[in-house]
């Protein structure tokens, strides 16, 4: 498996994406590095809860953000905010 430098650079910005959404949802402060860790972690936990309800691979980046924040939200949810 290759990582690509475009394909990296969208993920994080995926990640920086969901992981400031996620903070303004739930009302948390964690800042530029929390909040990217917090979007690349919510997007892996978010694919793969959502494949395992059939709606995993979001093809689009709106699908991608989407997916990685509800993956966010469910980590803040859990770890506390």
């Amino acid at each position: 498996m290759t990582i690509e430098l475009p394909g990296l650079v969208a993920w994080i910005l995926v990640g920086l994406v969901a992981g400031w959404l996620a903070s303004q949802i739930m009302g948390s402060k964690r800042g530029l590095l929390g909040s990217l860790l917090l979007g690349i972690v919510g997007s892996i936990i978010g694919g793969v809860l959502f494949s395992f309800i059939g709606l995993g691979g979001g093809a689009n980046i709106l699908g991608s953000i989407v997916i990685a924040t509800v993956g966010a939200i469910i980590i803040l949810a859990v770890v506390g905010r």
